[in-house]
Protein backbone atom coordinates (compact mmCIF):
# COMPACT_ATOMS: atom_id res chain seq x y z
CA UNK A 1 0.00 0.00 0.00
CA UNK A 2 3.11 2.40 0.93
CA UNK A 3 4.31 1.52 -2.64
CA UNK A 4 0.99 2.29 -4.33
CA UNK A 5 0.91 5.59 -2.04
CA UNK A 6 4.32 6.51 -3.16
CA UNK A 7 3.26 6.44 -6.80
CA UNK A 8 0.49 8.47 -7.28
CA UNK A 9 2.27 11.17 -5.00
CA UNK A 10 5.11 10.95 -7.57
CA UNK A 11 2.49 10.72 -10.78
CA UNK A 12 0.70 13.58 -9.42
CA UNK A 13 4.13 15.89 -8.60
CA UNK A 14 4.90 15.05 -12.04
CA UNK A 15 1.73 16.38 -13.38
CA UNK A 16 1.74 19.28 -10.94
CA UNK A 17 5.61 20.40 -11.77
CA UNK A 18 4.72 20.20 -16.05
CA UNK A 19 1.26 21.89 -15.78
CA UNK A 20 3.05 24.48 -13.31
CA UNK A 21 6.55 24.50 -15.77
CA UNK A 22 7.31 28.81 -16.11
CA UNK A 23 5.84 30.51 -19.07
CA UNK A 24 8.20 31.46 -20.93
CA UNK A 25 8.21 35.95 -20.88
CA UNK A 26 11.02 36.51 -22.92
CA UNK A 27 10.90 36.17 -26.89
CA UNK A 28 11.56 32.06 -27.99
CA UNK A 29 12.95 33.65 -30.78
CA UNK A 30 16.40 31.94 -30.62
CA UNK A 31 15.73 28.70 -29.35
CA UNK A 32 12.91 28.27 -31.98
CA UNK A 33 15.70 29.14 -34.72
CA UNK A 34 17.74 26.63 -33.27
CA UNK A 35 15.02 24.05 -32.79
CA UNK A 36 14.34 24.79 -36.50
CA UNK A 37 18.03 24.17 -37.71
CA UNK A 38 17.61 20.89 -35.92
CA UNK A 39 14.81 19.14 -37.70
CA UNK A 40 16.07 20.46 -40.80
CA UNK A 41 19.71 19.02 -39.75
CA UNK A 42 17.74 16.04 -38.88
CA UNK A 43 16.11 14.83 -42.08
CA UNK A 44 17.68 17.75 -45.20
CA UNK A 45 13.70 17.22 -46.42
CA UNK A 46 12.34 19.17 -44.20
CA UNK A 47 13.20 22.45 -45.66
CA UNK A 48 10.35 22.03 -48.50
CA UNK A 49 7.37 21.03 -45.48
CA UNK A 50 8.45 25.10 -43.93
CA UNK A 51 8.27 25.98 -47.30
CA UNK A 52 5.08 24.46 -48.50
CA UNK A 53 3.11 24.24 -45.11
CA UNK A 54 0.24 27.01 -44.82
CA UNK A 55 1.73 27.24 -41.32
CA UNK A 56 3.76 25.81 -38.05
CA UNK A 57 3.90 25.36 -34.75
CA UNK A 58 7.23 25.05 -33.18
CA UNK A 59 8.14 24.01 -29.61
CA UNK A 60 11.70 24.06 -29.32
CA UNK A 61 11.68 22.25 -25.31
CA UNK A 62 9.02 20.27 -23.97
CA UNK A 63 9.23 18.69 -20.76
CA UNK A 64 7.91 15.29 -20.11
CA UNK A 65 8.08 13.02 -16.60
CA UNK A 66 5.97 10.35 -15.87
CA UNK A 67 5.39 7.11 -13.30
CA UNK A 68 1.98 5.61 -14.55
CA UNK A 69 0.57 9.05 -15.22
CA UNK A 70 2.65 11.55 -17.13
CA UNK A 71 2.50 15.09 -18.03
CA UNK A 72 4.15 17.28 -20.24
CA UNK A 73 4.63 20.92 -20.84
CA UNK A 74 6.21 23.46 -23.61
CA UNK A 75 5.94 26.92 -25.07
CA UNK A 76 6.64 27.61 -28.67
CA UNK A 77 5.91 30.19 -31.92
CA UNK A 78 3.45 29.92 -34.35
CA UNK A 79 4.37 31.11 -37.70
CA UNK A 80 2.32 31.65 -41.54
CA UNK A 81 4.07 31.19 -44.49
CA UNK A 82 7.57 31.30 -42.50
CA UNK A 83 6.36 34.68 -40.38
CA UNK A 84 5.59 34.43 -36.78
CA UNK A 85 2.11 35.37 -35.89
CA UNK A 86 1.70 34.22 -31.95
CA UNK A 87 2.74 32.02 -29.30
CA UNK A 88 1.38 29.00 -27.61
CA UNK A 89 1.52 26.64 -24.87
CA UNK A 90 1.04 23.20 -24.98
CA UNK A 91 0.11 20.74 -22.46
CA UNK A 92 -0.27 16.93 -22.05
CA UNK A 93 -1.59 14.29 -19.85
CA UNK A 94 -1.16 10.55 -20.67
CA UNK A 95 -1.68 7.14 -18.98
CA UNK A 96 -0.47 4.07 -18.96
CA UNK A 97 2.68 2.00 -18.42
CA UNK A 98 5.32 4.66 -18.67
CA UNK A 99 8.25 5.98 -16.76
CA UNK A 100 11.21 8.52 -17.23
CA UNK A 101 11.99 11.67 -18.22
CA UNK A 102 12.54 13.46 -21.74
CA UNK A 103 12.88 16.95 -23.21
CA UNK A 104 12.19 16.69 -26.89
CA UNK A 105 11.01 19.60 -29.36
CA UNK A 106 8.13 19.51 -31.53
CA UNK A 107 6.60 21.01 -34.86
CA UNK A 108 3.36 20.58 -36.25
CA UNK A 109 2.83 21.81 -39.59
CA UNK A 110 -0.53 22.48 -40.92
CA UNK A 111 -1.43 21.97 -44.33
CA UNK A 112 -4.11 24.87 -45.05
CA UNK A 113 -5.12 28.21 -43.76
CA UNK A 114 -7.89 26.19 -42.27
CA UNK A 115 -5.76 23.77 -40.24
CA UNK A 116 -3.98 26.59 -38.94
CA UNK A 117 -7.11 28.50 -38.54
CA UNK A 118 -8.44 25.67 -36.15
CA UNK A 119 -4.84 25.56 -34.41
CA UNK A 120 -5.52 29.12 -33.30
CA UNK A 121 -8.48 29.18 -31.91
CA UNK A 122 -7.05 27.98 -28.82
CA UNK A 123 -8.85 25.15 -28.18
CA UNK A 124 -7.00 22.39 -30.16
CA UNK A 125 -6.38 19.59 -29.49
CA UNK A 126 -4.51 16.30 -30.83
CA UNK A 127 -5.48 13.21 -29.56
CA UNK A 128 -4.26 9.63 -29.88
CA UNK A 129 -4.99 9.10 -32.95
CA UNK A 130 -2.94 11.83 -33.96
CA UNK A 131 0.68 10.58 -34.52
CA UNK A 132 3.73 12.35 -34.46
CA UNK A 133 6.40 11.25 -36.83
CA UNK A 134 10.35 11.15 -35.15
CA UNK A 135 12.28 13.20 -36.95
CA UNK A 136 15.17 11.27 -38.87
CA UNK A 137 16.59 11.62 -42.69
CA UNK A 138 13.93 11.01 -44.94
CA UNK A 139 10.70 10.38 -42.86
CA UNK A 140 9.62 13.68 -43.99
CA UNK A 141 9.58 12.11 -47.72
CA UNK A 142 7.21 9.37 -46.66
CA UNK A 143 4.86 11.29 -43.82
CA UNK A 144 1.41 12.18 -44.76
CA UNK A 145 -0.92 15.01 -43.97
CA UNK A 146 -3.45 13.53 -41.58
CA UNK A 147 -6.32 16.41 -41.15
CA UNK A 148 -4.38 18.98 -42.33
CA UNK A 149 -1.62 18.43 -39.76
CA UNK A 150 1.64 16.76 -39.72
CA UNK A 151 3.37 16.46 -36.29
CA UNK A 152 7.30 15.77 -35.95
CA UNK A 153 9.28 15.33 -32.54
CA UNK A 154 13.26 14.80 -31.69
CA UNK A 155 13.94 13.76 -28.46
CA UNK A 156 16.68 16.01 -27.04
CA UNK A 157 17.58 14.76 -23.31
CA UNK A 158 16.39 11.73 -21.33
CA UNK A 159 14.92 8.63 -21.57
CA UNK A 160 11.31 7.27 -21.87
CA UNK A 161 9.61 4.43 -21.59
CA UNK A 162 6.05 4.82 -22.97
CA UNK A 163 3.33 3.17 -23.88
CA UNK A 164 0.43 5.32 -23.04
CA UNK A 165 -2.69 7.25 -23.91
CA UNK A 166 -3.58 10.78 -23.76
CA UNK A 167 -4.10 13.90 -26.05
CA UNK A 168 -2.02 17.44 -26.53
CA UNK A 169 -4.12 20.82 -25.40
CA UNK A 170 -2.78 24.09 -26.40
CA UNK A 171 -3.16 27.49 -26.34
CA UNK A 172 -2.64 29.80 -29.15
CA UNK A 173 -1.99 34.06 -28.08
CA UNK A 174 -1.94 36.05 -31.41
CA UNK A 175 1.19 38.67 -31.40
CA UNK A 176 -0.56 42.25 -30.94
Amino acid sequence: MKTVSLLVLTAVLVIAGAARAPAQEIPLDRDVKDAILLFKRSDSKMQKLFDEAAGYAVFPSIGKGAVGIGGAAGAGEVFEKGRLVGRAKMTQVTIGAQLGGQEYAEVIFFQTKDALRAFEESQWEMSAEASAVAAAEGASANAKYRLGVLVFTLAKDGLMFEASVGGQKFKYDPLR
